[in-house]
């Protein structure tokens, strides 16, 4: 059924279209690649504090790559070569559960993640769909180990987040079925939980610890050297990766992390390297050492987010003492 009180947007993409004809062979060496260290993480932009209607709120922006940065420079193509993630959290509550509703001796959290429109390559629609289902779920469980619930009975919490611009699942270039899995989504969930964590914080809500999220992937790269032929190179552990900036993610890895507790409240390990693993002689591309990866991630993360919120309390303890005197 169709909403008769909404103009609905074209069903097409957001970006302009790239025809057959300009994907080629020489627009491989065109593939964005990664300017940062294997343990290098993306500069975060965090802020808290933005939206005076809700009890708490929070906006994330991950920079873009260096290679992002020289395509606006000087492009040569209409479409980017990557996108950045940019997403704005709200945070409503605790608030009095409905009369109709059953006691619950504990806070009942709601969180609700929903794609923009114009966020991601191919346009979203008003309803979520299954991947802004599961995004919940998984952030709901990220926090539930956070917050401390008992100590807000018969009470709600909703947390709501947009994603303004959403991370690429690979390269504009590549085929469509070149990259068999969701790879940006693990990208997004971590950035949900930073910017939530935030959200909560300056809310006043209790919680245990602060969580932050983390990605670490292996991955395979292409050699760009004479006599390769663009030939695979051995795959690698990266940090907080652009799946545009890979030729292929074997597997990845995004973790809910609380340092100072040293505990993990939310793990999604998708893909498989075992393959990987075959024929390395330190075997450093094990699932533990994925985790681990995912956790120094997390770690980095965790460091704006402190400041972040340090920011915060420092801004309301500006307004009590402006309106006490």
């Amino acid at each position: 059924m169709t909403d008769r009180r909404r103009i609905n947007g074209p069903p097409g993409g957001t970006r302009p279209p790239v025809f057959a004809s300009s994907i080629n062979s020489a627009t491989a060496a065109e593939r964005p690649q990664r300017q940062r260290q294997p343990n290098e993480l993306r500069k975060i932009f965090l802020k808290t504090g933005l939206i005076p209607t809700a009890s708490g709120s929070s906006y994330l922006e991950f920079e873009p790559s260096a290679s992002l940065s020289a395509a606006r420079s000087s492009p040569k193509y209409l479409t980017p070569a990557t996108s950045s993630l940019k997403l704005a959290c709200t945070v409503h509550g605790p608030k009095p559960l409905p009369r109709s509703a059953t006691f619950s001796p504990n806070l009942v959290l709601t969180t609700h993640v929903k794609y923009a429109p114009f966020a991601a390559r191919k346009r979203k629609g008003h309803i979520r769909d299954a991947s802004e289902r599961d995004l919940g779920v998984h952030l709901e469980t990220a926090l539930r180990g956070v917050i401390v619930a008992e100590r807000w009975p018969k009470s709600a919490l909703d947390i709501t987040i947009t994603i303004l611009e959403a991370e690429d699942d690979r390269w504009w270039g590549d085929a469509p079925d070149s990259h068999d899995a969701a790879w940006g989504m693990m990208n997004v969930l971590a950035g949900c939980v930073t910017a939530a964590s935030a959200a909560i914080a300056d809310a006043r809500i209790d919680c245990l610890d602060l969580v932050a999220g983390g990605v670490a992937a292996v991955v395979v790269d292409q050699i760009e050297s004479e006599g390769t032929d663009g030939a695979a190179s051995s795959p690698k552990l990266m940090l907080d990766t652009d799946p545009a900036e890979h030729r292929s993610i074997l597997s990845a890895c995004v973790v809910a992390y609380m340092p100072a507790r040293d505990e993990i409240t939310e793990l999604w390990l998708k893909g498989d390297n075992s393959k990987a693993a075959v024929g390395i002689a330190d075997q450093s591309l094990t699932h533990e050492a994925l985790i681990d990866g995912a956790v120094d991630a997390a770690r980095g993360a965790h460091s704006v987010l402190a400041e972040a919120v340090r920011e915060s309390a420092m801004r309301l303890a500006g307004l009590s003492s402006g309106s006490s005197t």
